[in-house]
C-alpha cells in the first residue's frame, strides 16, 4: 500500500538563509537529519509451515486457510490428499514381504550350495589324487609288470612252439625206425602236426600281441594315465577356484538382499512417517494464517503461493505457509542503502505513520541494525513501535517511518557548494575586514540536503563567499 506522508511533529530542516546572491552571514541554527523509512509490520515470532519429508516430493492439499484469514486456537489450517500416500504404503508393505520371502529362499540356496559344492570339490580332489596315485604306480610297477608279463606271455607261447616241435621230432624218428607205419601211428602224427601248426599259429598270434602291448597299448595306457592326471589336477585347480567364487556370488547376492530389504524396510519407516506429517495442520492458539512466508524479514509469496488451492502441490521441506499467533508483539521492519544505514544510530526515535491513519502518531524507536549488507547491497533495519490500542496494524500491513537520526540545536552550516577540497582538508571562503577575500581552513560535520555543518574554523557572524 502507498502511504500518504505526514508533516507534523518533526522539527524542520534549516532553511537556507536569505542574502544577496554571492553572500552568506552564518548564524547558529537547529540543524536536523530526518531520515524516511518504507517498513513492514511483521510478527517478531512466527511458525513457517513446512512438510519435512524424507520420501515424498510434494503433497496434493485438500482443504487449505484464506490467506490473511484470522484462525482460532485448534482451527485446521492445511489438509491435505492421503490416498496416493496410502496405496504407496500398501506396496511397499507388499514388494517387503515379497522380498523377505526371496531372501529367506536365497539363504536356503546358499546353504544347498555350499553343501553340494563342498561334495563336488571334495570329489574333485579325489579324482585327481587317484589320478595322480594311478599314474604313479604305472611308471612306477604296473608297466615294468606288464612288459615282464608280455615277454613271460611270449616266452610260453615259444616254449610251447618248441616243446610240440620237439614231440613231432621223437614220434618221426621213432616210427621211421619201423618198416612199416601203422595206421595208429599215422593218426598219432597228425595230431601231432595238428598240435604243432596250433601252437605255431598261437605264438605267431602272441609275437602279434607282444608287438602291440609293447609299442601300442602299454604307451596308450601310459598317456591316458597322464592325460587322466592332468585332467584331474587342472579340473581341481578349476573347481578350487571357481566353487568357493560361485559360494562368494551367492553370499554377495544374499547380502544384496538383505540390505536392499534393510532399506526397503527403511523407507517404509520413512513413508510411515511421511503420512503423519500429512495429518491435518491444526493452529496451536489464536492467531492468523498467511500463505507465503517470512524470509530474512520480508514476506515471500512468489509463484509458489498460486499453487495454495485444493487440488493444489505443496513441496517437500519448502515453507509454504506462515502461522501467527495473536500473542505475537508486531515489529516494523525496513531494508535501507548503505548511507541511510550507517547514518542511524542505535536506538535512535521517530514516529511511523499507518495508511490512512495519518492522525496517529506511533511511536517508533531504532533496535537493531544489521551489521552487514544483504545480497541486494541492502541494510535490515529492525524497529520497536507503540501500537496504540485502536490501530493495532494486521501482520504484513505497511508503515512510513520518519526519524531524526541526528539534530544540534545551534549549529553553523553553510551551502555544500562553498566548500573546496585541499590537500589538507577543507576550506571556505571567507570575507575580511577590509572587504577582501581569503581562503579559511574548516572541519566539515553532518551533511543535510545541501548544507553541511561546519564544527570548527568558522563563527557566527561571518560572512562566506558562495557559488
Amino acid at each position: 500500500m502507498r502511504l500518504t506522508p505526514a508533516s507534523a511533529c518533526l522539527l524542520p530542516l534549516l532553511s537556507g538563509p536569505v542574502c544577496l546572491a554571492g553572500e552568506l552571514t552564518v548564524e547558529g541554527k537547529p540543524f536536523v537529519i530526518e531520515r524516511t523509512l518504507a517498513t513492514g509490520a511483521l510478527p517478531s515470532t512466527c511458525t513457517p509451515l513446512r512438510l519435512e519429508a524424507k520420501t515424498l516430493a510434494a503433497f496434493e492439499i485438500k482443504t487449505i486457510a484464506a490467506h490473511g484469514s484470522r484462525v482460532k486456537s485448534g482451527e485446521v489450517l492445511v489438509s491435505f490428499d492421503t490416498d496416493s500416500i496410502d496405496r504407496k504404503l500398501d506396496d511397499s508393505k507388499r514388494a517387503i514381504d515379497s522380498a523377505t520371502l526371496s531372501l529367506g529362499q536365497a539363504e536356503v540356496e546358499l546353504k544347498g550350495l555350499k553343501d553340494s559344492l563342498t561334495l563336488k570339490l571334495d570329489a574333485t580332489k579325489r579324482a585327481a589324487r587317484n589320478a595322480a596315485e594311478d599314474l604313479a604306480y604305472f611308471n612306477s610297477t604296473s608297466r615294468k609288470i606288464k612288459e615282464q608279463r608280455v615277454e613271460e606271455t611270449l616266452k610260453r607261447y615259444r616254449q610251447a612252439l618248441e616243446g610240440e616241435q620237439e614231440e613231432l621230432r621223437q614220434l618221426e624218428k621213432m616210427y621211421k625206425a619201423d618198416d612199416l607205419t601203422e595206421e595208429t601211428e599215422e593218426i598219432i602224427l597228425k595230431r601231432q602236426k595238428d598240435a604243432l601248426a596250433s601252437a605255431e599259429f598261437a605264438f605267431h598270434a602272441e609275437q602279434l600281441d607282444h608287438k602291440r602291448s609293447l609299442e601300442t597299448e602299454i604307451p596308450r595306457e601310459s598317456e591316458e594315465l597322464n592325460t587322466a592326471a592332468k585332467s584331474a589336477a587342472m579340473a581341481l585347480a578349476k573347481a578350487e577356484t571357481e566353487l568357493p567364487r560361485q559360494i562368494s556370488l551367492k553370499e554377495i547376492e544374499v547380502a544384496s538382499a538383505k540390505i536392499a530389504l534393510e532399506r526397503q524396510k527403511d523407507d517404509f519407516a520413512k513413508l510411515g512417517a511421511d503420512r503423519k506429517l500429512v495429518d491435518p495442520i491444526k493452529a496451536s492458539a489464536d492467531g492468523w494464517f498467511y500463505h507465503g512466508v517470512i524470509e530474512d524479514g520480508k514476506w515471500s509469496t512468489g509463484e509458489a503461493v498460486k499453487a495454495l488451492i485444493p487440488s493444489g502441490q505443496v513441496a517437500a521441506k519448502k515453507a509454504f505457509a506462515t502461522f501467527i499467533p495473536a500473542a505475537s508483539p508486531l515489529i516494523l521492519t525496513a531494508f535501507a542503502d548503505e548511507a541511510t544505514a550507517t547514518s542511524l544510530p542505535q536506538g535512535c526515535s521517530g514516529f511511523a505513520l499507518a495508511p490512512g491513519r495519518e492522525d496517529l502518531v506511533i511511536p517508533a524507536k531504532v533496535e537493531k541494525i544489521s551489521p552487514t549488507p544483504g545480497t541486494d547491497g541492502r541494510y535490515r533495519i529492525d524497529l520497536a513501535a507503540t501500537w496504540p490500542a485502536n490501530a493495532t496494524p494486521v501482520p504484513g500491513s505497511n508503515a512510513q517511518v520518519r526519524l531524526i537520526s541526528y539534530e544540534s540545536p545551534n549549529a553553523l552550516a553553510v551551502p555544500a557548494g562553498a566548500l573546496h577540497a585541499t590537500k589538507d582538508g577543507w576550506t571556505l571562503t571567507v570575507k575580511l575586514a577590509d572587504g577582501k577575500t581569503g581562503p579559511r581552513a574548516v572541519k566539515r560535520g553532518r551533511v543535510s540536503g545541501d548544507l553541511v555543518e561546519i564544527l570548527s574554523g568558522l563563527e557566527a557572524g561571518q560572512v562566506i563567499i558562495t557559488p
